[in-house]
């Protein structure tokens, strides 16, 4: 039976055993109640640990981690901090395999602490703006402690039942959101190299951030494009009602953006509310190399923050500093890349720190995120290098090309043993 309880009046004591492993939902579908609730009482029942994939509220700092031990995918959105101060432990996973994780036991899940939208009339609560590994957190949690929040917007598509939920703590604040990056002329001139791969009825993978939003701004001309990601924001919104986004034309689910997690802000939120034109869905549909098997003309934009001259990308550590994360980078590079009609799109500037430093590099400065094997488009401010299919050697010629000019010298004698032997 579920036990409602006021959030004035939880005590986490109650339902938390020391040394339990803790999930929470994401991003903004993350408990902001429940975070808050375990920061002030998780010392009081110790040895405690967490694991949340990323987090945009700000609450997780070197000060508020004494009270558990937090691990996550990576250093994405207000976790940056933590890696610097070394108090988060990173897992090194795609999201697509978070959810069997926490199935087969690997990522410990013995309370799951989520937020979800009010029930409706049948008793089922709607995910709301996350839905990814949420289910997979509930079946396997001992526990599981939901924040019903009524400014989360009932969405279609993942939800749980009152009868899954062992506690519910209802309260009424504004979730998490994610506000639009401003946009620079860099990014503008990254999108209009990457638009021009996006054609009528193209179906569309992205995120949010600059890029992202400079590319869906240049979209307002194309003819029935569909949606299947694992991440949206506000755009969507405009180019649905520009009547540019249908999904007309998908293979599967026709009428339907798909998406595992709504990143924005008041205005996406509303716009999602019982709208049948979305569906929210786990990771196993978003990421699924069979489902993404079925779309055409699938384009896909990821991002880096570096490329070596033979087409690897870095999407996770600069040197010493981890910065970003796997997330669902690979799933959606292999499936764009082989998606009949479509293509894969790994956008960055081509210089970082003040121009100082080329994002074309000769050596990655950390891990290979998405192998060379995989990778199709590389697109920088200076344009677009074609690498699937082409050589070694035809790679590096490509790549210093739409490096910045003031290192395709270097680059071009670092290039110079690739090109002469071949590999």
């Amino acid at each position: 039976m579920t036990v409602a309880i006021d959030a004035a009046g939880l005590d986490l004591a109650r339902f938390l055993r020391r040394g339990d492993r803790i999930v929470f939902g994401q991003a903004c579908g993350e408990p902001t109640t429940l975070v808050e609730a375990l920061i002030a009482q998780g010392q009081g029942i110790g040895d405690l640990s967490a694991f949340i994939a990323t987090s945009f509220s700000g609450l997780f700092t070197p000060e508020t981690a004494e009270s558990f031990s937090l691990s996550s995918m990576g250093a994405i959105g207000a976790l940056r901090a933590m890696t610097k101060m070394g108090k988060l432990q990173v897992i090194p996973v795609h999201v697509s395999q978070i959810g069997p994780l926490i199935t087969a036991g690997v990522i410990g899940c013995d309370v799951a602490m989520i937020q979800v939208s009010p029930a409706d009339a049948d008793g089922n609560h709607s995910c709301g703006l996350i839905s990814d590994y949420v289910r997979a957190a509930v079946d396997k949690a001992r526990v599981v402690i939901a924040e019903v929040n009524d400014a989360v917007p009932y969405t279609p598509g993942e939800t749980i039942p009152a009868s899954a939920i062992d506690v519910a703590v209802g309260v009424s604040r504004a979730p998490v959101e994610v506000m639009a990056a401003k946009i620079g002329e860099t990014d503008e001139a990254i999108a209009r190299h990457s638009a021009a791969y996006i054609g009528d009825a193209a179906v569309i993978q992205t995120g949010v951030g600059a890029v992202p939003d400079a590319i869906l701004r240049l979209l307002g001309d194309r003819k029935d494009l569909g949606v299947h990601s694992g991440m949206l924001g506000d755009g969507l919104v405009d180019l649905v009602e520009a009547g540019v986004i249908t999904n007309a034309r998908k293979e599967i689910d026709g009428g339907m953006s798909i998406n595992g997690a709504l990143l924005g802000t008041r205005r996406l939120y509303d716009w999602a509310n019982r709208n049948a034109a979305i569906r929210m869905t786990p990771t196993s549909y978003t990421h699924d190399a069979a489902v993404l098997g079925r779309l055409s003309r699938l384009v896909t934009i990821n991002s880096a923050l570096e490329v070596d001259l033979t087409g690897q990308v870095n999407a996770e550590q600069s040197g010493a500093a981890y910065m970003g994360g796997t997330g669902g980078q690979v799933d959606f590079v292999r499936a764009g890349a082989r998606s009949p009609g479509g293509c894969s799109i790994i956008a960055l500037s081509a210089t970082a720190k003040g121009g100082t430093l080329s994002k074309i590099v000769p050596t990655l400065s950390g891990p290979v995120t998405s192998a060379r094997s995989e990778v199709d488009l590389i697109v920088t401010e200076y344009g677009a290098a074609e690498l699937k299919g082409q050589t070694l050697a035809e790679r590096t010629r490509r790549l210093i090309h739409i490096a910045h000019p003031d290192f395709r010298e270097d680059l071009d004698r670092a290039a110079h043993t690739i090109q002469q032997r071949g590999y």
